[in-house]
């Protein structure tokens, strides 16, 4: 059917599902359809999941997509081949990198950093310098720099460069000729410009995140290509907007001028979904907790934001640039459990979409986390996907027989629990890395659980983390995606400083912080968002002379050196457990740029006709953790539950494409826009035990 002009669509692609989302504004409905990914062809998932909602898209107002394709090819190594130009005798740099070793192989003797993605051989030099107070030392060699494009574009046939110099942050002017002059010279190569993308100190890592924009550009290049002409030839007419890893969205255009700023956009629309929903529900304090098919992704949220990060790493590689802070431990649905010298492990390998487990019966032969929930009767095989897709529970059973209960010696329903249990250990490990060292008391925390197995682990999560409450929303499995539906356009701008924090500088810092305003309200003009829809908001990264990393302060109208330096001590108090006598500095000044866009609001759903308490459809043995054996679980059909309902566990609520599953000391409760609330008894009563 062809959607009324009142629908918005969404698109999230995961490692084993691409989920599409159709919002109809005027009746607050949701309509779900999933496929699986289509690694070779992602523009075909696409297509494929949002034909399964609308035939035309013509009268489509919005339509939003996330992607992780860019994070693959990281991964994978299976971007272009790069040539790097940076100064005379610094091509060594990625190579050198830092000497510090990532916490995880801190005592593992045999650890070697991983091969810089571009050899030796594509790095080249050219004499020019800037200073760090952006000062020019050294005139750029001009002829250099085009000697340099011959050398590896025609020498080396490489099509993707990026050019990083020394203290380019202070000043960029030797960049933007060096890319005036081979954009000219080489117009179908794709340039990565180091201070397009930031404008902040630590030449290694702005190099490194060059580095990477440029290795994955004439990927997500051609892909955007692909798509837009799929859509634009199914009827779109509305800008196509892509989510950015650190929230909010951007259209498809500055995407391609931008790609690594999409890097990490699938789960940020989850976590843009849950800070929504934390808003509108009151949750002051909440968890996000998104289970795909390859990953767990959980994000803090405090009063409604979610926190944020201005540098991570993807595979060891640093890059600078704003994303939300969140945890991903390397297991899903599809991560296959094995056996490792007798020890029973869960991830970080994946059977992804192909084959995908051995219930899908597409030549998978390692149990994976589905196969374990089907064994412990989680999963109803006729009923998996709404039915759409045939389930081999015996093929499942007989893979976790033989590759897990049987080299542990144990029974195959205590093998599948394992599973579940070494799952489970290792999200709480990530969980407690954003909460407990933080001080902050992960029982004091709502959990809301989304993504395709989130209801079925989100509960379980609760029970082992003393966490009272569970929330499952409408929709869990595409909850990404409908995140995504409720993001504005942002984008951000920085620059670093390194000043002392005092009123003088901050009159000091006026022009630049109007600089990067300019070229906010630019980028926020250019996706046609209207003068009176824009919102700017300035913040400085603070830190203690001679720390190396610092905290952002967002400033408020007339603020002054004393505000600020108060809010930056109560932060750091909060956030280390003290603060010093010292004064601040100015690490770096930023400023997030945001387009408002018309989004829907939360709407309440007709409440329960009768006091009647809702009828089971069916009822299923299954392993219920609160009593440590299987037992007879009723099941409920979703669609038939209405505000005001209530069921106690053992139960397990069917949606087609996501499953809820609660124990024996938990229970169920349906609020008034139709989330389950799933409670669990406090630590130490008698329930837990």
């Amino acid at each position: 059917m062809t959607p009324s002009p009142r629908i918005r669509l969404a698109v999230d692609i995961g490692g084993t599902f691409v989920d599409a989302i159709a919002y109809d504004d005027a009746t607050g409905e949701l309509r779900l359809h999933k496929v699986p990914t289509t690694p070779r062809e992602p523009a075909r998932g696409v297509a494929d999941a949002v034909a399964g909602l609308a035939e035309r898209l013509d009268g489509v107002e919005a339509f939003a997509h996330g992607t992780t394709l860019g994070l693959n090819a990281i991964l994978q190594r299976r971007g272009a081949k790069v040539g790097i130009i940076t100064n005379d005798g610094f091509r060594d740099l990625l190579e050198i990198a830092r000497a510090n070793v990532p916490s995880q192989h801190m005592y593992d003797f045999s650890y070697a950093p991983p091969p810089p993605l571009v050899p030796r051989r594509h790095r080249t030099g050219v004499p020019g310098r800037i200073d760090a107070q952006g000062e020019e030392v050294e005139p750029l060699d001009e002829d250099a720099v085009r000697e340099a494009g011959r050398l590896l574009v025609e020498e080396h046939g490489l099509r993707s460069l990026a050019i990083c110099f020394l203290h380019s942050y202070a000043n960029p002017e030797h960049e933007r000729r060096a890319a005036r002059i081979l954009r000219e010279t080489y117009p179908d190569v794709s340039i990565s410009v180091s201070t397009d993308i930031t404008r902040e100190y630590r030449e290694y890592e702005r190099t490194s995140t060059a580095t990477l924009d440029a290795y994955i550009r004439p990927v997500l290049n051609d892909y955007i290509g692909t798509l837009e002409r799929r859509l634009t030839g199914a009827g779109l007419t509305r800008p196509l907007h892509i989510m950015r890893s650190g929230g909010g969205a951007m259209t498809a255009e500055l995407a391609r001028r931008a790609p690594l700023m999409t890097v990490l956009s699938g789960p940020a629309g989850g976590v843009v979904g849950a800070s929504f929903l934390a808003r509108e529900l009151g949750r002051s304090k909440l968890i996000s907790f998104d289970v795909g098919g390859t990953s767990v992704d959980c994000c803090v949220i405090e009063d409604g934001s979610p926190g944020e990060v201005h540098e991570a790493a993807i595979d060891g590689f640093p890059l600078l640039i704003p994303i939300f802070d969140i945890r991903t431990v390397g297991a899903g649905g599809g991560s296959i459990a094995w056996i490792d010298e007798g020890l029973l492990k869960v991830g970080p390998h994946s059977a992804g979409a192909v084959p995908g487990p051995v219930a899908y019966g597409a030549g998978g032969t390692e149990p994976t986390v589905t196969d374990a929930a089907l064994v412990l009767g989680y999963l109803d095989p006729a009923a998996f996907l709404g039915g759409d897709m045939s389930i081999d529970a015996d093929a499942a059973r007989a893979a976790i027989e033989e590759k897990l209960a049987r080299p542990l010696g144990v029974d195959v329903t205590t093998a599948a629990e394992s599973v579940f249990r070494v799952l489970l250990a290792r999200t709480v490990g990530a969980l407690r890395e954003i909460t407990v060292e933080r001080a902050l008391d992960p029982r004091e925390f709502s959990l809301l659980a989304f993504g395709g197995a989130g209801p079925l682990l989100g509960p379980m999560l609760a029970r082992e983390m003393g966490i009272a409450e569970t929330i499952v929303p409408r929709v869990p499995a595409a909850f990404s995606a409908f995140g995504m539906i409720m993001s504005d356009l942002e984008h951000e701008f920085a620059a670093t400083v390194l000043k002392p924090l005092s009123d003088a500088t901050l009159a000091e810092l006026e022009p630049e912080f109007a600089d990067l305003e300019a070229q906010g309200a630019e980028v926020l003009a250019a996706q046609g968002v209207k003068p009176e829809d824009r919102t700017l908001i300035r913040r400085l990264d603070i830190r203690y002379r001679g720390q190396e990393h610092a905290l952002g302060i967002d400033l408020r109208p007339g603020d002054d050196a004393a505000a600020i330096l108060a809010r930056f001590h109560d932060q750091h108090r909060a956030r280390y457990g003290h603060a010093m006598p010292d004064g601040g500095q100015i690490l770096t000044l930023r400023i997030r740029a945001i387009g408002g866009l018309a989004k829907p609001g939360l709407r309440e759903v007709p409440a329960a006709g009768t006091g009647a308490p809702p009828v089971p459809v069916g009822s299923r043995p299954a392993f219920d953790v609160a009593t440590g054996g299987t037992v007879p679980f009723p099941v409920y059909d979703r669609a038939a539950l209405a505000p005001g309902h209530r069921i106690p566990g053992p139960a397990i609520v069917e949606e087609g494409t996501s499953t809820t599953v609660v124990f024996g000391d938990q229970a169920i409760a349906v609020d008034g826009h139709g989330h389950l609330l799933v409670t669990s008894p406090a630590p130490g009563t008698e329930a837990a035990r």
